[in-house]
């Protein structure tokens, strides 16, 4: 009896793989690249210049679309 409950337990369970988006992130000031993880690890936003301004880095890729 309780191995059935145990495989019961077993089936139950469903891992479901977690989307991760690394974005990086260029301080305005020095340019350091920071990844997001690492920027909310901190207990407050800052480069380690002091500077508190971010931008996004996007890729050097152009998307191209076509009209209709």
């Amino acid at each position: 009896m309780i191995n059935m409950a145990e495989e019961n337990m077993e089936s139950e369970i469903i891992e479901e793989p977690t989307e991760t988006f690394e974005v990086l992130y260029s301080c305005l000031r020095c340019g350091t690249n920071v990844s997001n993880t690492e920027l909310f690890r901190l207990p407050e936003i800052k480069c380690i210049c002091g500077f508190r301004v971010f931008t996004k880095v996007r890729p050097p890729v152009v998307k191209t679309v076509k009209a209709i």
